[in-house]
C-alpha cells in the first residue's frame, strides 16, 4: 500500500476508535508507528487534526473538515483494488461445469461464446452426466457449478433459469402426427421408449404423476438412440423441447393434451467462495436465458 494511504488509514482507525493503542491493533502497526504516521501527516498538511489526551484523541476543528475527504480517498483506493482483483480473477482460470448432454449440445456454446469474447483466457472443463451425478460434483467441489433439475438438494444455491417442455415424439407416418396435441392416454397404446436418467428421471416421474403406465419396450439413457428408434418406428417416446432442436432425425414432436415440463437451474456449492469467473458466467448464462435462449425451446 502506498505510504500516503497506510497515513490515512492510520488516521480514520484513530479516529474511529478514539485510540493509538487500538487503531494500532487493528492495523498491526506499533502505537509508536500510529502516532508517528499521524504526526508526518499534521506535518504534510500543515494542520493539527487530532487532539491527544489523557481519555484518547478526539478530532480537531481541521481534523472535523479533513475527515470526509480521507474517508473518499480510501474509500475510492478500496473501490480500486476491488476491480483489480476482479480482473486478476477474470484473466485467466478454469470453469468447471456439470451439464446434461442437452445442454451442452443445444445451450452452453452460445454462452460460451458470448463469454469467451470478453474473457478469452478463461478455460472451460465440461463433465456430462445425470442429474444425480451433478449434484454429487457439486457437493464434492468437483464442479464450480452445474444444471440441474428442479427442486435439488437444499445444501446448494440454486437460480433457477428456465422451463423446458416435454414433448412426444413419433414417426412422421405415425397415425397422430397431425394432431394439434397428443392425447394422454395414447401413450399407453403402443410401444414406449423410456429415456431414463439415475433416479432423477424426469420422464418416469411424469408418466407417475399422470397415473400412466405405457408399455415400455426399451429404456435408455440416450436420447439419440430414442430419437433413432422413434424415427424406425419401434414406438413413441417423451423427450425435453431443448433436446430435439435441430435434430437430424425425422420425427415428429408434439405438446401433451396436458402440457408437462422440467425447470432448469443452475446450481453453486457456496456461491460467497465461487471465483470471480465463475460470478461472472452466472451473469452470462442469465443474459442470454432472458434474450432467448431458452424462449425458444418452450
Amino acid at each position: 500500500m502506498d505510504t500516503n494511504l497506510q497515513k490515512y488509514m492510520a488516521f480514520l482507525k484513530t479516529v474511529e476508535y478514539g485510540s493509538f493503542t487500538k487503531a494500532a491493533e487493528v492495523l498491526h502497526y506499533s502505537q509508536s508507528g500510529i502516532s508517528r504516521m499521524i504526526s508526518d501527516l499534521e506535518k504534510e498538511w500543515n494542520l493539527s487534526v487530532l487532539e491527544r489526551g489523557r481519555s484518547g484523541v478526539r478530532l480537531t476543528s481541521d481534523g472535523v473538515k479533513m475527515l470526509p475527504f480521507v474517508q473518499n480517498v480510501c474509500r475510492e483506493y478500496q473501490n480500486l483494488q476491488d476491480q483489480v482483483d476482479q480482473l486478476q480473477g477474470l484473466e485467466s482460470g478454469l470453469i468447471r461445469i456439470g451439464t446434461i448432454s442437452s445442454i451442452a449440445t443445444h445451450w452452453l456454446p452460445s454462452v460460451i461464446k458470448a463469454f469467451q469474447k470478453d474473457y478469452p483466457n478463461i478455460e472451460y472443463e465440461l463433465l456430462s452426466g445425470d442429474y444425480g451425478e451433478i449434484e454429487e460434483w457439486l457437493l464434492a467441489g468437483r464442479v464450480d457449478c452445474g444444471f440441474l433439475l428442479l427442486p435439488a438438494s437444499a445444501e446448494l444455491e440454486i437460480t433457477p433459469l428456465k422451463r423446458d417442455e416435454m414433448m412426444v415424439i413419433m414417426p412422421q407416418n405415425h397415425p397422430l402426427a397431425d394432431c394439434e396435441s397428443f392425447p394422454i392416454k395414447a401413450l399407453e397404446e403402443e410401444p414406449f421408449m423410456l429415456l431414463e436418467r439415475g433416479e432423477k428421471s424426469q420422464v418416469s416421474e411424469l408418466l407417475r404423476q399422470r397415473g400412466l403406465h405405457p408399455k415400455v419396450r426399451f429404456i435408455t439413457l440416450d436420447d439419440y438412440a430414442i430419437m433413432s428408434m422413434v424415427e424406425s418406428g419401434l414406438g413413441i417416446s417423451i423427450l425435453p423441447n431443448l433436446i430435439l432442436q435441430r435434430t437430424p432425425y425425422h420425427i415428429v414432436k408434439k405438446s401433451l393434451e396436458e402440457p408437462a415440463y422440467r425447470d432448469l437451474g443452475l446450481a453453486m456449492r457456496d456461491s460467497k467462495s465461487a471465483s470471480a469467473a465463475v460470478k461472472r458466467f452466472l451473469t452470462y448464462v442469465l443474459k442470454e436465458t432472458n434474450h432467448g435462449i431458452i424462449e425458444r425451446i418452450i
